[in-house]
Parts: structure tokens; C-alpha cells; sequence
């Protein structure tokens, strides 16, 4: 037998695989059975050769919407919060009908953005697909879009609790579960070095390095069924690659394609692993959402860049937010741009005075904001 053309990938123990809504359904918003019949067997093989499998997987807001006899996606938020909580439980039964068919446990989680945000709520959620994974059961994950919706992404607080698209979702569950792979499944073959609904020479990308700057391929926009696209899909793909995981963007469409890709044929395209992050700086970086801004000057990004140093107030322009102790917030450079993200030491209250030159008694000049092991700088792997 030859050698895989992706030996890593081959190699994967822990996969996430991520079905769209354009995999799940067909165009005229019938449920694909076959589709999702193909890819539960590929789960239940995976399973039978000693690999761990999960599965994220839009569609339940499209059988909703077959179900309680829409023409069409409605406009209005609760109409299709609606749709979300009958076709969950269609979407669910279509899994544990396939999974129970060839012997095999198949459990429902439901996410909202706030699982991962809160760092307790995140540990629980980590124990509990961990356990689940123990005991052989295949996850099926979903948004919890019965109540978030991308609408409703801003609460009266300002936090954020949707996710948005399962893109988002699917990479947050790789790179907080220590997954080794994640294929996103969708209607095209891969990601393209130009649109190629525009431009019929259009190539395949067979893989895409962090280090090289072509993320920005031309992106497909999002389908009318789905929320997500291929913009929404390198973002996805980017990020576990940045924490250490392996991404494949490939067809759900074409018979046999996910098969090829945990083969480790050049099917898709590749996004190989970068260097990891510890558990710790992914979730600085990818999943809680920021309380607050600091904006620092560049003698600050320097000495974080270059040195590695903390976080200083000297280095402080400017505080926003109402942030709290243990709360991420943004670090933002003299010309607005992202400079990475960091867990705060002390309140907003006590930040803003201190960099304003009025620091509480018992704090001392050289105190840090943020210590630099909170801290995950943009472009960074340590």
C-alpha cells in the first residue's frame, strides 16, 4: 500500500467532521438522507478502527421549515426560532436512526456561544464530550439556535452568545477538544485561488500554509440556506490550524470525498497544523469573547512583540469597557489594529484610574495588566 499523500491527516485520532446545510438538505430544502446515511457510516468505520469522531451539523432550522410548512426561510427571528426547535428534533432523529441502524450511541449537545465564553461552563463542556468520546458515543453538535440566533448576538450586557454559522462552532469545538482533524464539509470541492463561479480557470488549492498569504481566496458567499460561506470556512480552517489541529476543506456532495480525505488523499484543501497552543491560550484566543479594549502605543507593542514583556499601564492610551477581573479584553495598537488579547488582572475601574495616572494604594509602577502567560498576541503560537 502506498503512503498517504497527507500522512497527518491519515493519522488523525480525534476527528471533527462538519456538515453544512447545503451537505444536509438539498436545494429545494428536502432532507439528503443518503448524505447523511454516507457520513454516519463513515463515522461508525472511523469508531470500528479505534479513532474518536464528532459531529457538528447544521440543517435543523431548513427541516423546521419543511416541517411547519414555510415556502420559504421566514424573516421574522421567532418564526425561525420556531423552525430551529421542531427540526432539531427531526435533525436528531435522522442521526440516532442511523447510528442505532449499525450498533452504534450517538448523543445531542447544544452549544450557544456562552459555553465556551465562561471558563467553568467551558471545563464542564470539555469533561462532558470527553467522557462521552470515553464511553464511545459520537457527539452530534449543534447550535442552540432555538434560542441564539445570529440576530440575537448582543444581549442587554453586551455579550455575544451565537455563534453565527457552524463553522465557527465546528473549529471551537477542535481546538478546545484537542482534535487532530477537522473536515468542513460543504457544496464545493475545496478552497479556489479565485472565485470560480467568475473565473472558470479558477484552481483547486491542495493546501494552504498559515505562512503564506493566500487566505484571502476569493470567497464564495454564503448560500441562501446557510449562514456560513467560504470566507466563514478559511476563518474556521485558519484558526484550528493555528492551534494545532489540521483543517480539510472538501465536497459533502461528492460520493466517496470525505472517505479520500481520512485516507489522506489530496481531495479538498489542506490546512496543515501549526504549532499548538496550550489549552490555556486557546481559549484566550479563540473562545471567549472580549469585555473590553486597551489601546496601547507602539513602545508598547514592541516590548510585547519583541520581548515578550507584560503588559505595563505606562504603555495604556486608552480604556473601554466594563470589564472585571478575569475578563478578556482586546489589545488594540496606535493605529486601531488588533494586537492580540489578554486576561485582566484588575478591573476596569481600577485600570482606567491607574493609566490615567492615579493608581489605588498597594499598586506599584511595575505591576502588570496583564501578565504576559495571559496573553495571546495576534499571529502568535506562544
Amino acid at each position: 500500500m502506498s503512503e498517504p499523500a497527507r500522512p497527518p491527516v491519515a493519522a488523525a485520532r480525534r476527528v471533527v467532521l462538519k456538515l453544512g446545510t447545503r451537505v444536509v438538505t438539498h436545494p429545494d430544502g428536502r432532507v439528503a438522507l443518503p448524505r447523511i446515511f454516507s457520513v454516519v457510516e463513515t463515522a461508525v468505520r472511523l469508531r470500528e478502527r479505534g479513532r474518536q469522531v464528532l459531529i457538528v451539523s447544521s440543517g435543523a432550522v431548513g427541516l423546521g421549515v419543511e416541517a411547519l410548512g414555510f415556502s420559504g426561510m421566514p424573516a421574522d427571528l421567532m418564526e425561525r426560532q420556531a423552525c430551529a426547535a421542531v427540526g432539531q428534533t427531526r435533525l436528531m432523529g435522522l442521526y440516532e436512526a442511523g447510528f442505532q441502524r449499525l450498533g452504534q450511541v450517538c448523543g445531542q449537545v447544544l452549544l450557544t456561544r456562552g459555553d465556551f465564553e465562561d471558563r467553568l461552563r467551558y471545563l464542564n463542556l470539555r469533561s462532558t464530550l470527553q467522557t462521552l468520546l470515553r464511553h464511545g458515543v459520537v457527539p452530534v453538535i449543534n447550535e442552540n439556535d432555538a434560542v441564539s440566533t445570529e440576530e440575537l448576538a448582543f444581549t442587554d450586557d453586551g455579550r455575544r452568545h451565537a455563534f453565527g454559522d457552524n463553522d465557527g462552532l465546528s473549529a471551537l469545538v477542535a481546538a478546545k477538544l484537542d482534535a487532530d482533524l477537522l473536515v468542513l464539509l460543504t457544496d464545493v470541492a475545496g478552497v479556489f485561488d479565485r472565485d470560480p463561479r467568475e473565473h472558470p480557470a479558477a484552481r483547486l488549492l491542495q493546501r494552504v500554509d498559515l505562512s503564506e498569504d493566500r487566505l484571502a481566496a476569493s470567497p464564495r458567499p454564503g448560500s441562501e440556506a446557510g449562514r456560513g460561506g467560504m470566507g466563514k470556512k478559511l476563518e474556521a480552517a485558519g484558526m484550528v490550524a493555528r492551534a494545532g489541529c489540521h483543517a480539510v476543506v472538501a465536497s459533502g456532495l461528492e460520493p466517496g470525498a470525505l472517505d479520500a480525505v481520512l485516507a489522506g488523499d489530496e481531495v479538498g484543501t489542506w490546512f496543515p497544523a501549526d504549532k499548538g497552543l496550550d489549552g490555556r491560550r486557546r481559549w484566550i484566543a479563540f473562545a471567549a469573547a472580549t469585555r473590553g479594549c486597551l489601546d496601547i502605543d507602539a513602545g508598547a507593542v514592541r516590548a510585547l512583540r519583541q520581548r515578550k514583556a507584560s503588559l505595563l499601564a505606562a504603555g495604556v492610551r486608552r480604556v473601554e469597557g466594563d470589564f472585571r477581573v478575569g475578563d478578556v479584553v482586546e489589545l488594540r495598537g496606535p493605529g486601531g489594529e488588533a494586537v492580540g488579547r489578554g486576561i485582566a488582572f484588575w478591573d476596569a475601574e481600577v485600570t482606567r484610574a491607574w493609566c490615567s495616572g492615579e493608581p489605588p494604594a498597594g499598586i506599584r509602577n511595575h505591576d502588570a495588566l496583564i501578565d504576559r502567560d495571559n496573553m495571546m498576541l495576534e499571529g502568535s503560537t506562544r
